[in-house]
């Protein structure tokens, strides 16, 4: 299976730039999220807009939204799903350059549960009910066209796509962390910042 990092967003809460190339502690946020990945996937690939050459120390290949302009997270995923199918790989893992705290078990778990749904997303334990993670999760490379044509028409909430074929979710607790926790803002580097010392 190949592990999609997705790092195509503008990250405007955060003032623009690549967020991922933030620094955690010894480590950025992508090279904490590569760090938990590669050992659970076949190979890894990033999923980026713009010039790939600022990516090379990564060393990881860079694949483009099929669609221009940034229109979602959703975006990213059909041109992984292209790339695995060249590669011979049935399913995309994806989850975003700004999570750097994945559980190691994702792969395996995710998995677990590809007899129940075509798609897999992780979700985290909610108060009620769990909060779904719509960008961390397993995706057929079987349903590539499907989702192409979606993107393409305008469609950018993964939920909405996914919810076509089927979803089950895999829930992993939040405490002491949230294992999904993501930088968005400065707020929560310096929060993400702490935990990565504690």
């Amino acid at each position: 299976m190949l592990g999609l990092i997705l790092a195509g967003g503008r990250a405007t809460r955060m003032g623009g730039g690549d967020k991922g190339r933030l620094a955690l502690g010894s480590a950025t946020l992508v090279e904490s999220v590569i760090g938990c990945l590669k050992p659970q996937v076949g190979a890894l690939a990033l999923s980026a807009n713009g010039d790939p050459a600022r990516f090379a120390d990564l060393g990881l290949p860079v694949v483009a939204d099929i669609v221009p302009g940034h229109p979602g997270r959703l975006a990213g995923i059909p041109g992984g799903m292209n790339r695995a199918g060249r590669e011979g790989c049935s399913h995309v893992r994806s989850a975003p350059a700004d999570t750097p705290f994945l559980p190691p078990d994702l792969a395996q778990r995710l998995s677990a549960r590809l007899s129940e749904a075509p798609i897999v997303m992780a979700a985290s334990a909610g108060t009620g009910r769990p909060i779904r993670q719509p960008v961390i999760g397993l995706w057929p490379v079987a349903l590539r066209e499907d989702l192409r044509e979606a993107v393409t028409g305008g469609i950018s909430k993964i939920g909405i796509w996914a919810g076509r074929h089927g979803v089950a979710l895999e829930v992993w607790p939040t405490d002491p962390v949230d294992p999904f926790t993501n930088v968005n803002t400065p707020e929560d580097l310096a929060r993400a910042r702490e935990i990565a010392r504690g």
